[in-house]
């Protein structure tokens, strides 16, 4: 019994992907021939409202039966689920989505069938053009550059310092018994402010900085006060005078907003007394005792994740909210009045919506082309945490998040684990389900201070190792040539998907490492000229010396084996992308491109001719290649 709906076909479900309140998709179910039900219902529900829609029919087209039915979408951003029932002699068979709920070609169920997804989504939902079209660097402030006019203060006694270039320090030993991550090589602002025309030489637009508040420990997760550069960085006029060099050169500065916990050694919590305030640790009656739950005062606190010294903010204390967010000197305006562009918002999942909503509503009010990124580690249209689905793209939340699902796809993809059919399935999905607003911002990045270096992971090196293992840990001559070849074919395929391609400082340069503190070594400054720093700069050239690149629509045309290629295009420009990461195999790759009116595709001075709409390509072993489209108007 043939049964067919594809949610990535246009004459299937029209429009494709999210669609604005109180829109109207049309969705057509596809009956073999001979088959006439006695019914067909479109399913769908709404939160938990399960609704029916009959489907009337449609045409008879291509040896089938085709049914049809136009939802009109809710007023409010929600997600919609939905199925098909097909009657015949009183059985019923259902239509859903496949197993691995990626959308397009479905599969018949004898019951409950998995739902296809809509993300119904604010019409006036808009993100900042400069995100999308941008190219990012994320930098974590104390391993990138020492400053040669900037000295942090040498009082200090609550922390390790150590030699640029050393070893993290990794084991609670090297600490004196605890695990403190407190070990400091002296990067700072300056020394950011310094490389700036190295940073907008690369090509960068776009500078994301881990947390720079101050804070005990060397990442900075740990907010000592929201309102202060940690003096090991720098301070507030540095900062401002960082963001306005970095807009003379074309840049933004985005910073991490830890709001979800603050430091135990903080002004709010104050357990080791460090501040003159009176913190929530030393008396109920401190203006910050609110902002904690306390089982068992003072002692027995909600923590995250169970570290002590991460305690917990109940998010929605209103004296919180105004001096996070609503103040007329809230936090995350006071550092966009001092030149920031938005903020990355750390385990936002732990975040509540209407918190989230709150902050969108403040910030664009302060400054409507600010940006809002959150950090999701899964398809962020669907996400549930602690029991609750997410409203994250429904307009109304943020503008975009990191692109975890990306990157696991980009490296098996690389690596050779999963083949073309599969990476586009799963591109897809995300392009389905994310509004288009939210999908051309997606930062995507291929390594971050919370995973391991993607130098490392391609070439090849063994998971499970022991700290000290991965301390000690060196790469073969042949580890070295893998990660070299592999990490060329990976970046040009990063920076020519849609979305805003991310650099982890040091990437370019090749920086090896484990998962945390490894992947946050020190920038080694004698490789900044390098051929691999090269190659980056001329990749990141490419995309922004190319319209279609930067900001053009996207489309998989092909893919078969290992090879997979798409169109990206703007009314005035297109380019056509083909990428086989196959380690031995030359592909032979039949693309058709007729139905865009593409007649010609034109590279490396080399012009070839459609016969028939379709181009017989054929590309190496581990090769990129970027075509530029020509349509026949343009030969006119």
């Amino acid at each position: 019994m043939k049964i067919e709906h594809n949610s990535h076909n246009a004459f299937c479900r029209t429009p494709f992907g999210a669609a604005p309140c109180v829109s109207d998709v049309t969705l057509r179910l596809l009956l073999g021939d001979g088959m006439w039900p006695d019914s067909v219902l479109l399913r769908y529900a709404i939160g938990e409202s399960a609704h029916t829609l009959p489907m009337h029919f449609h045409s008879h087209m291509l040896g089938a039966n085709v049914f049809e039915a136009v939802l009109t979408l809710p007023s409010e951003p929600c997600l919609v689920f939905y199925s098909f029932e097909a009657s015949f002699g009183g059985s019923a068979v259902y239509y859903g989505n496949n197993p691995q709920r990626r959308g397009g070609l479905g599969a018949q169920y004898l019951q409950d069938p998995i739902p296809y997804q809509i993300t119904v989504y604010d019409g006036g939902f808009h993100t900042p053009d400069w995100l999308k079209e941008g190219v990012m660097y994320q930098i974590f402030p104390d391993r990138f550059a020492k400053s040669t006019a900037y000295a942090p203060p040498v009082e200090r006694d609550d922390i390790i310092r150590r030699e640029w270039g050393d070893t993290p320090y990794h084991t609670p030993g090297q600490f004196g018994g605890t695990y403190l991550a407190n070990d400091m090589f002296g990067g700072s602002l300056a020394g950011i402010l310094e490389k700036l025309p190295y940073l907008a030489d690369l090509g960068v637009t776009v500078l994301y900085l881990n947390p720079i508040f101050e804070a005990f420990s060397n990442h900075k997760y740990d907010t000592g006060d929201y309102e202060k550069v940690d003096p090991m960085f720098g301070d507030e006029e540095l900062f401002t005078k960082l963001c306005a060099a970095a807009k003379e050169l074309g840049i933004r500065v985005i910073l991490d907003g830890v709001f979800n916990h603050t430091g135990s050694d903080s002004k709010y919590f104050n357990k080791d007394g460090k501040y003159p305030a009176t913190g929530a640790y030393q008396s109920k009656q401190s203006p910050y005792f609110d902002w904690y739950s306390f089982s068992e005062y003072p002692d027995k606190y909600e923590c995250w994740w169970g570290i002590k010294t991460l305690p917990r903010v109940k998010a929605m204390t209103p004296s919180y909210l105004d001096y996070i967010l609503t103040g007329e000197n809230a936090v995350i305006k006071q550092w966009i009045r001092r030149g920031a562009s938005g903020w990355r918002l750390d385990v936002v999942d732990e975040l509540p919506d209407e918190f989230v909503k709150i902050l969108r509503r403040e910030l664009k009010q302060e400054n409507p082309d600010a940006a809002i990124i959150g950090e999701v580690w899964e398809d962020a249209s669907n996400k549930t945490s602690y029991g609750s689905l997410r409203e994250y793209f429904g307009g109304r939340e943020l503008d975009s998040v990191m692109n975890y699902p990306l990157r696991a796809a980009m490296i098996a993809f690389v690596m050779g684990k999963i083949d073309a059919v599969e990476f586009n399935s799963i591109l897809f999905s995300l392009y389905e389900n994310y509004p288009r607003e939210a999908f051309f911002a997606a930062m995507n990045f291929l390594s971050s201070h919370d995973t391991p270096r993607v130098y490392t992971v391609l070439s090849g090196a063994p998971d499970g190792l022991t700290r000290e293992q991965q301390a000690a840990y060196t790469l073969t001559p042949q580890q070295h040539e893998a990660a070299q070849r592999r990490i060329r074919l990976i970046t040009q395929l990063q920076f020519a998907l849609p979305g805003l391609p991310s650099i982890f400082y040091g990437d370019e340069i090749g920086t090896e490492g484990f998962g945390d503190p490894f992947c946050r070594a020190c920038f080694d400054w004698g490789k900044a000229d390098g051929e691999l720093h090269a190659f980056f700069r001329s990749v990141i050239a490419m995309r922004k010396q190319s319209p279609a690149l930067a900001r053009g629509e996207y489309t998989p045309i092909y893919g078969g084996g290992q090879t997979c290629g798409f169109l990206r295009y703007t009314p005035t420009d297109a380019c056509f992308v083909l990428i086989n990461t196959d380690e031995t195999l030359t592909w032979n790759a039949p693309v058709e491109l007729g139905r865009f009116g593409i007649c010609r595709l034109e590279r490396d001075g080399v012009t070839l001719t459609a016969e028939n709409g379709r181009f017989a390509l054929s590309i190496g072993p581990m090769c990129f290649q970027l075509y530029h489209a020509k349509t026949k108007e343009e030969q006119q």
